[in-house]
């Protein structure tokens, strides 16, 4: 239904500007810079021509169809803006344009009037008051964004543009890839139920990230995401929780918040992963778009340090792992090739002068210990550390496993190359060992999800 939305062959960017720092101007120069292939129509009737590209006056002045219009002009030009679209068959509007219901009464009265006139020509219309629409693998970056994404399975759709523009600019340092960036603005259209239904079937998008600041149908949302959850994981950071957030939502963007433990609630019973903040909403994604879940939830931890393992093992608990004891032909093995000094149990602590080779013989054994689910590999960067030689040891140690591995190579700028090489493998890597650990309690609840009967919602009828 949105595919010429996500995926438009020709784009007129109404308001197109010929002034460097416009909106406009800015959307025009994302939309050739990200090497978009189809056709790019400016609309503005005081140019001739922008970047090289010839400018219309109007929609209807240009010949070609159009799948998508961006309009960026003032929130009393919009209707008519609407109006000029819908005459001219186009059936998938955003606008980008504010001053709608997050500014009061007139702004909400403005709002209603550009949704009447989008239904009666049937157009989605996504915001307003909103970043825009990527999509990373076809070059379409219809937003006024200062960075482009780097390619990859993970989509987010959030309710706050300006929060995307940061996790944009955050995103190579996090090593993050997304698919495509949906800003949803004042949802007075298209909402976060429409676009997990279009990328529940979308093979370039591995997981569904969620910013929201609160949701417009309640059982459709439960009902749409309780099924694709069977099939993709949905992350989920619900923003307004506080009495002072909820007040902050309403006037960004003139949406009711709701209660905190509601949210909590329809998420645990729709299968939606619930982030208790922005860091655990990318942490969750960046092992989700890269591991497999696991079959159970036991954590086997091979370590070079002592106090990460015992902080990584207070944590377990709270992400609903297990620690549990290896075998006794693990230990043995083990215990052929470790110092007299290293921990044989779980954690298995191979000690700081451990090298590549001591993690190498470590990780095959633990891996194929029947009480190891998952397993943590965690180093700290000490003299005799073979920091890059070790990380590539676990990347063999990942493509030789079905089971999941997380890492936490914890430091700075010793361990820059390290990531790299685990990034290229698609290992998540995380500086600290809680972060590890939680990451991979949201492969075991996702693994839960997944194995649970499909849920039934039976509506009622109530007097209001």
């Amino acid at each position: 239904m949105l595919n010429r939305l996500l995926e438009p062959k020709s784009i007129a960017v109404i308001g197109a500007a010929r002034e460097e720092g416009k909106v406009g101007h800015v959307i025009l120069d994302n939309l050739i810079e990200a090497g978009f292939k189809g056709d790019i129509y400016p609309i503005n009737p005081k140019a001739d021509e922008i970047h090289g590209l010839k400018t219309y006056p109007s929609v209807s002045a240009v010949k070609g169809d159009i799948d998508l219009v961006i309009i960026v002009t003032p929130a009393k030009t919009v209707e008519t803006l609407i109006e000029e679209g819908g005459k001219k068959g186009v059936k998938n509007i955003v606008v980008i344009s504010a001053g709608f219901k997050e500014i009061g009464i007139e702004g909400a009265r403005l709002e209603r009037q550009i949704v009447k006139t989008a239904k009666k020509h049937g157009i989605r219309l996504l915001g307003p008051n909103c970043l825009g629409v990527i999509n990373a693998h076809i070059g379409l970056n219809a937003s006024f964004t200062r960075v482009g994404p780097l390619k990859g399975n993970i989509a987010f759709i959030s309710q706050s543009g300006a929060l995307q523009t940061a996790v944009l600019d955050m995103s190579q340092e996090l090593g993050l890839g997304f698919s495509k960036f949906i800003s949803l603005g004042n949802k007075a259209d298209l909402d976060e139920v429409d676009f997990i239904q279009a990328l529940a079937a979308d093979k370039k998008t591995s997981v569904i990230c969620l910013y929201l600041e609160g949701v417009s149908d309640g059982s459709k949302f439960l009902r749409v995401a309780s099924k694709i959850a069977l099939k993709k994981p949905i992350i989920a950071l619900k923003a307004g929780r506080t009495a002072a957030g909820a007040k902050a939502v309403s006037s960004h963007t003139g949406t009711l918040a709701g209660s905190e433990k509601a949210y909590i609630a329809a998420f645990a019973q729709s299968g939606v992963i619930n982030a208790a903040s922005l860091e655990q909403l990318f942490s969750f994604a960046k092992v989700l778009s890269k591991q497999r879940t696991p079959k159970g939830n036991k954590l086997g931890i091979v370590t070079n340090a002592g106090g990460p393992a015992i902080l990584a093992s207070d944590f377990a608990a709270k992400a609903v792992l297990r620690i549990e004891s290896l075998s006794g032909s693990t230990i043995n093995n083990l215990a052929k090739f470790l110092p007299s000094a290293a921990n044989l149990y779980n954690p298995v602590d191979l000690l700081g002068d451990a090298k590549a080779d001591r993690y190498e013989k470590a990780l095959k054994i633990v891996f194929s210990d029947e009480n190891v689910d998952s397993v943590l590999v965690i180093l700290t960067p000490q003299a005799m550390t073979e920091i890059d030689k070790t990380a590539q040891i676990v990347a063999k140690a990942a493509k030789n496993s079905k089971k999941p591995i997380v890492c936490a190579f914890m430091g700075g700028p010793e361990i820059k190359k390290a990531q790299d090489i685990l990034q290229l493998n698609h290992i998540p890597n995380f500086i600290y060992p809680e972060e590890a650990v939680k990451a991979i309690g949201s492969l075991v609840t996702y693994s839960k999800i997944k194995t649970r009967p499909k849920a039934r919602y039976i509506s009622y009828a109530v007097n209001k």
